[in-house]
């Protein structure tokens, strides 16, 4: 059985980029194997000396894999924005070196993954993958029939292009204030700025689901990991 692998799928595990970046590194020279410079296309196994900047990039690694009820008012940077603190004060040390996967900005809350597996990250992002993600949306007043169906059925125009997600009103709650939104895109506040173009402002934007991956009762500021072995199902 060939138990090589590739080396760009080895290098985004282990140094947490991707696989175009990790390409990027072989061919600007940063990368050797065997004392060789490395080639693109290359396949590596246990038994090969990869270094990167002339740093022997270990091939055992123990991945971790968190889910984080972010707060409002706690950035995903890992340094503070004036007075927002950042998350990273929220972890314990041995979280401290993880990356998110993805963000959620100042005033939003809810689920956010981090992790040292660049792979997987990039999986969970990338557009190509089409990763659904779930948000408790509340509104500063009710929302007309109309421009719910415009923003779920015909999409909205903004600057970087058209913003259409599915929009479903949250029966918890006697009021059009309170609604679901699910969609399949991660661009810059794209809910905040979807509503606000038809007249709106989000008060609260709380991400309940990302991917496979659910928040379930996890309370705000804490953390859980996620078994490895349910990130190498999802991988199969």
């Amino acid at each position: 059985m060939d138990n090589k692998i590739r080396l760009n799928k080895f290098l985004a595990e282990r140094l947490g980029v991707s696989r175009r970046e990790a390409d990027d590194l072989i061919a600007s020279g940063q990368v050797s194997v065997n004392n060789h410079p490395a080639v693109l296309g290359a396949r590596i196994d246990k038994n090969d000396k990869v270094c990167y900047n002339n740093s022997i990039v270990q091939f055992e690694n123990d991945f971790l894999y968190l889910a984080m009820n972010k707060p409002k008012g706690y950035v995903c940077s890992r340094r503070a924005q004036g007075d927002a603190p950042t998350l990273y004060e929220l972890l314990p040390e041995k979280y401290r070196k993880l990356k998110t996967v993805g963000r959620l900005d100042k005033d939003s809350s809810g689920l956010i993954l981090l992790t040292n597996d660049g792979d997987f990250a990039f999986s969970m992002t990338h557009p190509k993958f089409h990763k659904e993600k779930t948000y408790k949306v509340e509104l500063d007043r009710d929302l007309e029939p109309l421009h719910q169906q415009m923003i779920s059925d015909f999409g909205i125009d903004l600057e970087d292009g058209k913003s259409k997600f599915a929009v479903i009103r949250d029966d918890r709650f006697d009021d059009r204030k309170h609604f679901t939104v699910i969609l399949s895109e991660g661009r810059n506040r794209q809910i905040r700025r979807t509503f606000i173009a038809v007249g709106y402002r989000v008060v609260n934007l709380h991400r309940t689901k990302f991917g496979p991956f659910e928040l379930d009762d996890l309370k705000s500021g804490t953390t859980t990991e996620i078994p490895s072995t349910t990130i190498q199902k999802l991988k199969r």
